[in-house]
């Protein structure tokens, strides 16, 4: 096989893992996860030092964690998303708390607005999940004036979620080619994908506790709501979908800080704030 020959082998169908993505995120009901992480927008928002009247754009914003957090702090924001649906149940959640958000439909790699058009990009467990990373990074570091903020919250590999990632990628092989989201979690990932666009990164590892009736609990919520954990468990037959629910269990057990049945489970994650240069 020649150098070449052998390189295009190597190289990921971006395309085919995007639509396999957006298939995933499309699955289930991310919200009824995405709700529980709402805390998790509201301190982003504070490291940024969210202004009123700053325009502020949430990036794969799904049902509207962060997005809800600019609103609040009376910032013009812009929700956007590849799957429609969520953006529904983000359209929901602003109006019934009065908040006037714009929700446009948008894919992360290739976003619809000019350069600089924002004081502040945004995104919550969301920009992670592309299948182009760099691409996605420098679309943010695009659209984000300069001088202005792009703030984000990832897990981490070494975090419950990171882990939990690990564990399903036993279970069922990613497609070829694929970056982990978690890489998003790590510094110099971070420092690599951002660092020549940034005037300064301050970044700081968090924790975000999921608190659920039981592991049992938890494990149904993500088993049928969360796309890529459904995703995962419909990829297999009845004997591997007993196998991965053991191994995921067997996580909780290691994570799980309640001694009363339920379940409470740190998961760390890495906050951002890059300040474009």
């Amino acid at each position: 096989m020649s150098t070449m020959t052998a390189a295009m082998a190597a190289a990921p169908d971006l395309a085919v893992l995007k639509a396999r993505q957006q298939a995933t995120w499309s699955a289930g009901d991310y919200a009824v996860v995405g709700t529980t992480l709402q805390i998790v927008g509201e301190r982003l928002a504070e490291a940024m030092d969210l202004r009123s009247g700053q325009s502020v754009l949430d990036v794969a914003a799904g049902n509207g964690n962060a997005t809800l957090a600019a609103a609040r702090r009376w910032c013009e924001v812009t929700s956007t998303d590849y799957v429609d649906a969520l953006l529904v149940l983000g359209r929901k959640r602003a109006d019934a708390e009065g908040l006037a958000v714009t929700f446009r439909h948008a894919d992360a790699e290739d976003l619809p607005f000019q350069d600089g058009a924002f004081d502040a990009v945004m995104s919550t467990f969301g920009v992670m999940f592309t299948a182009d990373h760099d691409r996605a990074a420098a679309e943010m570091l695009r659209v984000c004036r300069p001088g202005g903020k792009i703030g984000m919250a990832n897990w981490t590999p070494d975090g419950f979620i990171g882990q939990m990632f690990k564990v399903i990628g036993t279970h069922v092989a990613p497609p070829p080619g694929a970056k982990s989201p978690a890489l998003w979690g790590m510094r110099a990932r971070i420092d690599e994908m951002f660092g020549e666009g940034a005037r300064a990164i301050a970044m700081e590892t968090r924790m975000f506790t999921f608190r659920y009736r039981s592991a049992a609990h938890f494990l149904d919520i993500f088993r049928r709501y969360y796309g890529p954990t459904l995703k995962a468990f419909g990829a297999l037959d009845d004997m591997g979908q007993k196998a991965l629910a053991d191994d995921i269990a067997a996580l909780i057990g290691r994570f799980n800080k309640a001694e009363d049945g339920t379940l409470v489970v740190p998961s760390e994650y890495l906050e951002m704030v890059i300040t474009r240069g």
